[in-house]
């Protein structure tokens, strides 16, 4: 059978620009990613593709996170971000952001970041994937932008078509909200193995609904899968979110050595709590032994006393300063600052590169002080 015309090449090879890349994607050896289309799946939502800016493909779990730098308004701004696509199609690598009033980093991807601009980025991360946990049956509960790291699992399971079942409950504010509901109600309709479950707090003459409304009850989960207890469970969402369906869980019985849920916050700022306050007070007799030192900030110019067994962002926090972070575990770089002198023992998890630390930079969450400091925040 002759292959002209068939816009294949000779032996029936792909085209070069289709080609597939062989080589993997390394943050070490090149950071840069292009962005190559923007989607708005929502009135206030919007997934980025991103390539590598020289051929490669990415190599992650579905379920992990990217670290990306930002640099906006001359300064550099650090977040993580859920990858929303899966790993089955490693050419691309998309996130996806809803927009928060207010938030400096949200709104400037919404109205700045276009095809063709380059971003920083390092990674993968995280250990909230279904890779680590196999099952015959999950139960993924999301709420709001919470869906992301559950929809690159489904995506996954959906292109490897091992047959496990899953029953997707999504939580969303009215139906317009619903991020990714056309894929999710078309891969249901594909796969019986699959079914898609949303739950919308209120409709409207615009945006009716054909699922449940109010919130996710032990009702509904009896209602939309009544094996829950035989499920391994995956739960992203705001923190509140994630408490109740924790406490739903327990309450109902379920094996809690089968939940597993996104512990990260990736949009919040760390603020101070006043338990941790109290907490402090109750330890200032057994700190009184422990040298401290002095750690001036000097955007903020603000200056603390830090504990050399606290690290410096525990300390920030206690005396009210509101700096970025997000896993507090030395792994995603969110709280990474520049070191302007001073001394410092640093435990990350890989949230840092070496040429990073060797320019000066540090993480505050896992960096404890062994002199005075100068911290450029």
């Amino acid at each position: 059978m002759s292959m002209a015309g068939n816009g294949l090449g000779p032996n029936g090879a792909l085209p070069a620009p289709f080609a597939p890349a062989e080589a993997l994607w390394d943050c070490e050896a090149d950071d840069t990613l292009v962005c190559r289309a923007v989607r708005q799946e929502t009135h206030d939502v919007k997934t980025f593709v991103l390539a590598p800016s020289t051929p490669g493909r990415f190599r992650f779990q579905p379920g992990q996170f990217m670290t990306y730098a930002f640099e906006i308004g001359g300064e550099t701004l650090y977040r993580c971000y859920t990858i929303s696509s899966p790993p089955t199609r490693p050419d691309r690598l998309s996130f996806t952001v809803k927009r928060v009033p207010g938030g400096p980093v949200s709104n400037w991807l919404h109205d700045n970041l276009r095809p063709g601009m380059r971003i920083r980025a390092v990674g993968p991360m995280g250990e909230f994937t279904s890779t680590a946990h196999p099952a015959p049956k999950y139960l993924f509960l999301s709420g709001g932008s919470g869906i992301t790291p559950l929809m690159s699992m489904a995506r996954t399971f959906g292109d490897l078509g091992g047959g496990e079942d899953v029953v997707f409950v999504h939580s969303a504010r009215t139906p317009a909200d619903i991020i990714f509901r056309e894929e999710l109600e078309a891969m249901a309709r594909v796969d019986e193995a699959f079914r898609f479950v949303p739950i919308v707090e209120r409709v409207g003459p615009l945006a009716p609904s054909s699922g449940l409304r109010g919130y996710l009850t032990r009702a509904i989960l009896d209602l939309v899968a009544p094996d829950f207890r035989e499920r391994e469970v995956f739960v992203c969402g705001p923190a509140p979110y994630m408490a109740a369906v924790r406490a739903l869980l327990a309450e109902a019985g379920f094996d809690m050595r089968r939940h597993h849920d996104e512990s990260f916050d990736f949009s919040a700022l760390a603020v101070e709590e006043k338990a941790e306050a109290m907490e402090a007070e109750t330890q200032l007799e057994a700190e009184a032994a422990v040298k401290t030192y002095r750690v001036e900030f000097t955007k903020t110019r603000r200056t603390i006393e830090v504990p050399a067994d606290m690290t410096v962002l525990e300390a920030a926090k206690r005396a009210g300063m509101r700096l970025p972070s997000s896993c507090a575990k030395g792994l995603c770089g969110t709280c990474k600052s520049k070191k302007v002198s001073g001394t410092l023992e640093m435990a990350h998890q890989g949230g840092i590169r070496q040429r990073e630390i060797d320019a000066g930079m540090v993480l505050l969450c896992c960096s404890k002080p062994t002199s005075d400091l100068v911290i450029e925040r």
